[in-house]
């Protein structure tokens, strides 16, 4: 029921549209009922004579003397049809009754269509702004968040599940606005003709509500399965299609097809499952309520027929009537039904969407940051120590880096060089000890003033199916063409950019993928370079390059870390020869620091890496 509701408000957002939608809903409901209620008094009139006898004549009703509002309106209705048979006669009262309820199955429809008009509108922007709700989380969602889950996953969610949301919405109004107003309408013209009749049919009909309800349980927690499978599905294809290269290189077309078809064939059965169990509520709801119209026609035959074959105490045009009645009650009931059954698999699907929604970013703004836009002085690492989980991968780190420094970080791979350089931006935050800027704790400073003041070019180059202006412009949309061509120029790129299709206005492919490695090296420090930011963070930016494409790079890297303050990650120790201070890490320490001279004349860690590249 949390879903439901959760569901229903989320509806409501659009309090106009679905107002409308309440209104014409019940709008329909009353014009469907009024289309089959037309039909009763005239079979009165026109079918109920004895051979050779008159119509009965009806009076005019008077209020004060009626049981009811119902009461009177039916009988005010009959002796004005009388009337009209009277003066008409029998073709011209059929005339007139056939295009009253043409008319009444005119509105009834128009009335459904203006509806369903308005829940199309509601039903995409709910999704919609679901949707928004669950990347807008995704994009600010801590990076730890990333490590541990499959990115397929996050996918499903957008996807599957939010289309059992979206199929959810139109049920969800209907299922309190229109089907109980229905439910209540029928049973108001039902109980009128026959209480005890309508007593009798309301008994069995609990009887479908019981197996509908085991059946949604079941389907929740199939269609939970089910969407987490998706899940694994999605990432399954996102990372085969990111890797076709390397499945071609190692003829491995036929292990990635096995692993995509077992895992295919599993959410196929989870999922045939959860259709099964959905669809069976409608045929079992179909025959549940044959079971109850056959029990109605036995027992209310037998009030018409009467105990000794003679006339009972309900008319046969009435019983007809009723009948006729009871099936459309049936119909919003089953719809209820339905509509139960499409919100158990849609509270699956909202509690997989609400735990992303739900999860809290660790990595919060204080209650009142410090202004920080601009770098003067001095970055520090303070006796900082981080862990993932429990391993602990950084244990008393302490350096600074000068304003105009070149600070490089060497070591094994998972000594921590990569942590130390996410910990700046606040990628992640330290459990102990400080990382500040100028004295200011960065946890003190606002994140988008803090990594405004820093750009980051990492191994991977990280690049977007746009243009290539648009790639470089990345974090300065603003900017103008100038100012991107002077950064492509310091970035080396300028000649190359050149030479394409459409130049800056060509669109580089998915990940940049119509460009060597070192072309999309190049723009990502053109991107960087037009930030403009103070502090370079540049995470192994060479080491995935050819010499000649490592050349180029480096030109364009020192281009940039002439005017800026730069901390280097780097495996190719050649590249960091003439840092100011080079930081050797081991095991999550620092066990050397000094230049590169200093270093060798130690005859330690540093000086054996440089033996093995043959550096020195």
């Amino acid at each position: 029921m949390k879903a439901f509701f959760q569901i229903l408000k989320l509806s409501f957002t659009y309090r106009a549209t679905a107002v409308l939608i309440v209104v014409f809903n019940i709008l329909f409901v009353l014009f469907n009922l009024l289309s089959l209620v037309l039909f009763v008094p005239f079979l009165k009139l026109i079918f109920d004579k004895s051979e050779g006898e008159e119509a009965e004549i009806f009076l005019k009703p008077d209020w004060a003397s009626s049981d009811g509002m119902f009461e009177y309106f039916s009988d005010y209705y009959n002796w004005w049809m009388s009337a009209f048979v009277e003066r008409e006669g029998d073709i011209g009262a059929l005339t007139f009754i056939c295009i009253t309820v043409l008319i009444a199955f005119f509105l009834k429809n128009f009335f459904r269509y203006c509806s369903i008009y308005f829940q199309a509108y509601m039903r995409m922007a709910v999704v919609r702004d679901l949707r928004s709700q669950l990347f807008n989380k995704s994009i600010h969602l801590p990076l730890s968040y990333y490590s541990d889950e499959r990115k397929g996953d996050l996918l499903s969610r957008m996807t599957s599940d939010l289309n059992e949301i979206e199929i959810a919405v139109v049920f969800a109004i209907e299922m309190i606005f229109k089907e109980p107003v229905s439910i209540a309408l029928h049973l108001i013209i039902l109980f009128s003709w026959s209480v005890e009749l309508t007593l009798f049919s309301l008994i069995l009909l609990p009887l479908s509500a019981l197996a509908i309800s085991r059946i949604g349980k079941s389907l929740k927690r199939t269609s939970a399965k089910g969407q987490k499978q998706m899940g694994v599905l999605l990432s399954i294809i996102e990372e085969s299609l990111g890797g076709v290269r390397i499945i071609k290189a190692f003829t491995a077309e036929k292990l990635a097809l096995n692993r995509f078809k077992k895992e295919n064939d599993h959410h196929q059965k989870i999922a045939t499952r959860a259709f099964r169990k959905r669809d069976l509520s409608s045929p079992l709801n179909e025959f549940l309520g044959a079971i109850v119209m056959v029990s109605i026609v036995y027992f209310g035959g037998q009030l018409v027929i009467g105990d000794t074959g003679g006339t009972g105490p309900m008319d046969g045009e009435e019983f007809i009537a009723f009948i006729i009645v009871f099936s459309q009650l049936m119909r919003p009931v089953s719809g209820f039904a339905n509509g139960m059954s499409f919100m158990s698999k849609a509270s699956a699907s909202l509690d997989r969407i609400n735990e992303v929604i739900d999860l809290e970013d660790k990595i919060k703004d204080v209650e009142h940051p410090t202004e920080k836009i601009d770098f003067i002085e001095e970055l520090k690492f303070d006796k900082v120590t981080f862990k993932y989980a429990e391993e602990e991968v950084l244990q008393n780190i302490s350096f600074s880096i000068k304003k105009g420094q070149t600070i490089a970080l060497v070591g094994e791979s998972g000594s921590g060089k990569s942590t130390i350089s996410d910990l700046i931006p606040r990628f992640h935050d330290v459990q102990d000890g400080t990382v500040s800027i100028d004295g200011i704790d960065v946890k003190e400073i606002e994140k988008a003033k803090l990594r405004n003041l820093i750009s980051v070019v990492t191994q991977d180059s990280i690049l977007f199916n746009d243009t290539i202006a648009n790639n470089i412009a990345f974090g300065k949309p603003d900017a103008t063409r100038e100012e991107i061509i002077e950064a492509a120029k310091i970035a080396n790129a300028n000649d190359f950019i050149s030479t394409t299709e459409h130049g800056y206005d060509t669109n580089i492919g998915d990940g940049g993928n119509k460009l060597s490695g070192g072309q999309k090296q190049r723009i990502s420090i053109a991107r960087a370079v037009l930030s403009n930011a103070e502090i370079m963070i540049l995470d192994e930016a060479t080491s995935a390059l050819d010499t000649e494409s490592e050349k180029l790079v480096q030109m364009a890297l020192n281009n940039v870390m002439e005017s800026k303050t730069s901390l280097v990650i780097a495996h190719r120790l050649s590249t960091i020869r003439n840092a100011d201070v080079i930081i050797v890490l081991k095991k999550g320490q620092i066990v050397e620091q000094g230049n590169h001279n200093e270093l060798i004349a130690l005859n330690g860690y540093y000086k054996s890496l440089c033996e093995i590249q043959q550096v020195i």
